[in-house]
């Protein structure tokens, strides 16, 4: 009986001993690509998944409780891991302050979580596909689909040597189309016709460009009309598409209709570069790119639409929990394969929307529309969660939100980290809006844990972001509170840089003293106006954005009003907000419709150069900038420069010119900047907001015909010499106007000129170079041309004009080419084309 009390009391302390050392030291345990989830998580005996580490420190934690005093390791070997579904990380994987769990690499290679399916035994095509063309199939690859699609949506992204490819479009590149015409009450669309061999529109889809988002479509039907089709959509997304007033499809006469593109049809794959996935046959085509080869490369389909939930409730959270060096990869994005994509802003897709009438609602008279949406896809998802961080990670090849902190994250972090190639926002936090909650209502829960709360965005890279949804930004912030974002970099967006809150209302909310400081943002609005390098919205008491650099604005192609972007934007109710001490080349700023206590101090060039040259990351993580795209994007980055609207009054009647001098002091224009020639006033100057002020203008005077000048064609300044541009430098303006000949097609020889000028004729700006003109812009509306020559002040045009041509007979061959193009405006009585403006007063 002593021996066998003796083995029981050494069996104690043996098990005594076991958990002492368990709580004394560090836990750590393995996973690697040749693991086995049923062994024990050792160096040597490695799970395999992440999920099964998570099951057992879970079930550390749940025999040793709070005796734990060190962290606990779940250690990566290099290599990838790819899911069959989404790691789910619960209340009962929670660390404590002393004892947190960290998801970490073991520092020898690169650890990457992939949410793909590799796509192999590649073939060249050797048999004819039926709506195929006959020139594309010697060029045309084809392998099977991996078994991991069966039973989800159509795949919408394929990687090829970790490069998006394109899903077959029409047309190509980055080239589109515009619409004719928009029936809200039919639902339909007028297009020009689109190639003959696209007959089969079923899994066809059309993207289309509108205002500050785009909108994706499932055809439902197609009717040729010769030269044009009609179109017909899917449900919902047909009825939600025609009901919503903002963003709607684009009619204008001046820039252009809503741009658009058709994709997901085996006839229009034509090009290297593009794909197309039958899922019917179980096939993926595709055209190579140069250089790849199908046999050695690695070709990646999206299976999972979530890597990461995070998820814990209102009352059991999620706490201490550490991500560090892990790459998150290849996430799909399935919204709009089945229900479409209509967003309303920031990515947020509507789930119901229309307009109201008469407008109107009790928290705010002038609204006219009402929407409801849901939050987008994230690879990355975490809800009521405290002390949650990931530290030097790389999320990477995701077709929607990359992370996202949605509702009740609190004292959370994500620092150091790569955001590339995110097909929506790369970073969402706070709500936007509860389900079922009117999106125009201030949020404004009794409950205060589900508040997103004292959140840090820190030395973040994100670049190539928005690039499947246009309308996302690169940080999108909700209802959030004492949230800092700071040392960012942000490049090469769709889009705006930071969006920060929501509701569009002054009144009260969840949001205060967030900070948005040293970011450094440029190289935006690639594709969408109404934008800025930081974006606000709503009552945020305490917050305060200072210290960014922001700078470098794409010159969108088919932009809605291609003057409308800015490099700080305060949206509708935006409220105590202080705005300081942020550099940027000018002060092309939108304070739109703001509600009371907004600060504006001391921003734009002549902020300190230390603003310019601290913002964005910090020293330690230069690393990250080789990452950088922005500089790959062939796109010209906008110059400012003065707008230009005509006035035009009645031969019978008088124009008021004290009045209109009044009225653009008002509105922050030079009253010294009207010119005149016969019945015809021109007020050109640097004018905020040229939509804004042309709808205020024709309010003040109705009576007049009012044309603003949204098409600049051709932009020469003292950059083209070499030499740096002063935006403050003296000049006198001269403004000429002309018609272009009616003939369709030499008005388009004549912009064609006008497009390659600096490429094949050069001698053209070496003359204006010469002539010491500091610049020359040409506008035009309808045929109606206008020309301002901007010189030195106190200088002469007839004097320097002649040097234009001085040694330069290119010059006079240009003028001589450009002449068969020009005559004279209505009114004109003499046989001199061009036409003076003067100005007024001198």
């Amino acid at each position: 009986m002593k021996r066998l009390l003796q083995y029981v009391l050494f069996f104690i302390f043996s098990i005594v001993g076991l958990i002492t050392s368990v709580i004394a030291q560090t836990v750590d345990v393995y996973v690697a690509p040749n693991g086995n989830d049923a062994d024990s998580g050792t160096l040597h005996r490695p799970k395999a998944s992440l999920a099964a580490a998570l099951r057992q420190v879970r079930e550390i934690r749940r025999l040793n409780g709070a005796a734990l005093t060190q962290p606990i390791h779940i250690i990566f070997r290099p290599g990838t891991y790819y899911l069959q579904e989404p790691v789910f990380i619960r209340p009962e994987d929670s660390g404590t302050p002393h004892s947190p769990t960290i998801i970490q690499t073991d520092g020898s290679g690169e650890v990457v979580i992939s949410g793909g399916a590799i796509v192999s035994g590649w073939k060249k095509l050797e048999y004819p596909v039926q709506g195929l063309s006959k020139s594309a199939m010697p060029h045309v690859w084809v392998a099977d689909l991996p078994d991991a699609l069966y039973g989800l949506p159509p795949v919408r992204q394929l990687w090829v040597n970790g490069k998006k490819a394109v899903r077959a479009r029409w047309p190509n590149g980055m080239e589109m189309q515009r619409i004719l015409t928009w029936d809200k009450k039919d639902e339909t669309c007028l297009i020009p016709a689109p190639p003959s061999s696209f007959t089969e529109v079923k899994g066809a889809e059309m993207f289309i460009h509108q205002w500050w988002e785009i909108a994706i479509l499932r055809i439902n039907n197609m009717q040729r009309l010769g030269d044009s089709a009609r179109l017909s959509f899917r449900q919902p997304e047909s009825r939600i598409q025609s009901e919503h007033p903002w963003p709607a499809p684009w009619l204008s006469k001046e820039t252009g209709n809503s741009a658009f593109y058709l994709s997901n049809a085996i006839s229009f794959l034509d090009e290297p570069g593009e794909w197309f996935a039958d899922h019917s046959s179980g096939k993926l085509y595709y055209w190579p790119r140069e250089g790849e080869d199908l046999g050695q490369a690695m070709v990646v389909v999206p299976v999972q639409e979530q890597l990461i939930k995070i998820s814990g409730t209102a009352d059991a959270v999620v706490q201490h929990i550490y991500f560090k060096g892990i790459h998150f990869k290849y996430v799909a994005w399935n919204r709009p394969s089945l229900m479409g994509h209509v967003p309303h802003q920031a990515g947020m897709p509507m789930t119901d929307a229309y307009k109201l009438r008469p407008a109107g609602t009790r928290e705010k008279a002038s609204l006219e529309n009402q929407a409801w949406i849901v939050r987008p896809a994230a690879a990355i998802e975490v809800s009521f969660a405290h002390d949650i961080s990931f530290e030097t990670c790389t999320v990477q090849h995701v077709a929607s939100t990359g992370l996202d902190f949605i509702q009740g994250v609190k004292h959370s972090s994500i620092k150091g980290s790569l955001f590339k190639d995110i097909g929506g926002t790369a970073i969402l936090a706070g709500m936007f809006a509860e389900d079922g909650m009117e999106i125009h209502l201030p949020y404004n829960p009794q409950d205060e844990r589900i508040f997103t709360d004292s959140i840090v965005i820190a030395n973040n890279l994100i670049t190539d972001a928005t690039n499947e949804d246009w309308g996302a930004v690169g940080i999108g912030l909700g209802y959030v509170r004492n949230t800092t974002v700071k040392h960012n970099e942000i490049e090469n967006v769709n889009y705006s840089g930071i969006s920060l809150g929501w509701g569009w209302s002054p009144q009260p909310n969840v949001m205060k003293d967030n900070r948005i400081i040293a970011n450094r943002i440029h190289h935006f609005g690639k594709q969408n106006y109404d934008c800025a390098g930081i974006y606000t919205l709503s009552a945020q008491p305490g917050t305060l954005i200072s210290e960014n650099y922001i700078d470098s604005v794409f010159k969108a192609p088919y932009a809605h009003l291609p003057s409308h972007w800015f490099y700080l934007y305060t949206d509708e109710g935006s409220a105590y907000i202080t705005i300081k001490n942020n550099w940027t080349p000018s002060h092309k700023y939108l304070q739109n419709n703001n509600g009371p206590g907004n600060q504006w101090q001391h921003n734009g060039p002549e902020v300190d150069a230390r603003v310019k040259q601290l913002a964005g990351l910090e020293p330690q993580y230069h690393y990250l900038l080789k990452e950088k795209t922005a500089h790959t994007v062939n796109q010209p980055i906008n110059k400012e420069h003065e707008e230009l609207v005509e006035i035009i009054v009645d031969r019978k009647s008088k124009l008021d010119e004290d009045r209109l001098k009044a009225f653009l002091k008002q509105n922050n224009v030079n009253p010294n900047s009207i010119y005149r020639w016969k019945n015809r006033y021109v007020i050109f100057d640097r004018i905020q907001d040229l939509s804004v002020f042309e709808g205020k203008l024709k309010k003040e005077f109705p009576q007049l015909t009012i044309r603003a000048y949204y098409h600049l064609y051709y932009h020469f300044d003292r950059s083209n010499c070499g030499e740096e541009v002063f935006s403050d430098k003296e000049k006198e303006h001269i403004i000429l106007t002309a018609n272009l000949v009616e003939d369709a097609d030499k008005q388009q020889e004549y912009f064609h000129y006008h497009d390659v000028q600096f490429d094949e004729w050069p001698e053209i700006a070496k003359g204006f170079c010469n002539a010491q003109f500091e610049q020359l812009l040409c506008f035009t509306r309808d045929r109606q041309l206008m020309l301002v020559i901007s010189i030195p002040k106190g200088k002469n045009l007839n004097e320097l004009n002649p040097k234009t041509i001085e040694n330069n007979p290119r010059v006079v061959e240009w003028n001589q080419i450009m002449a068969q193009y020009q005559e004279s405006i209505e009114g004109a009585k003499d046989k001199e084309v061009w036409k003076f403006f003067k100005k007024l007063n001198k």
